[in-house]
């Protein structure tokens, strides 16, 4: 299963993440998708999968949860839009992490890509694709690419899309 991983999109799709996506059996957005027209555009890419983020109305918030716990190819998943990092997880997330123990945590909100283990549950991989559109202060847009075989990650990327644009 290939899996292309995006977040804080604030109503901005870059053409490129076509190219990037596009042998991807499933788009996962992290939140703040913005406008829904963000989500019809992944969808013609792949099928999508999402959480709502801060920045999200009605139309989102209606289609997708606020967490999504699921497994995939034997991976099980946890993913929210404002999730902390390790160790200073969000107000509520940690206990969540603790009770049902994924493999893989994703969350987008804080718009600095970041994938590290937290050795303090259970080998758990944390996950942050950065953030994909031009509203926020990074500098770069980024994404994440991976494939999941047989519960496991593999062949993991960090993709950059080049500058964020100024408003």
């Amino acid at each position: 299963m290939r899996i292309g991983l995006i977040s804080d999109t604030h109503s901005f799709l870059d053409e490129k993440v076509a190219k990037y996506f596009s042998d991807c059996d499933e788009i996962w957005h992290a939140g703040d998708v913005g406008q829904y027209e963000v989500i019809n555009q992944l969808k013609k890419i792949a099928p999508v999968r999402a959480v709502y983020g801060n920045i999200d109305g009605p139309e989102i918030r209606n289609e997708f949860p606020e967490i999504d716990y699921f497994n995939c190819e034997g991976l099980s998943v946890y993913m929210i839009h404002i999730g902390g990092t390790p160790p200073k997880y969000a107000k509520g997330v940690l206990k969540d992490l603790e009770d049902k123990r994924p493999k893989l945590f994703i969350c987008g909100h804080s718009h600095i890509l970041k994938i590290m283990p937290d050795k303090n549950l259970e080998n758990m991989l944390y996950m942050n694709p950065g953030a994909a559109g031009n509203h926020g202060f990074h500098k770069v847009k980024t994404l994440v690419r991976f494939e999941i075989l047989s519960g496991k990650i593999i062949n993991a990327e960090v993709i950059e899309l080049g500058l964020r644009e100024r408003a």
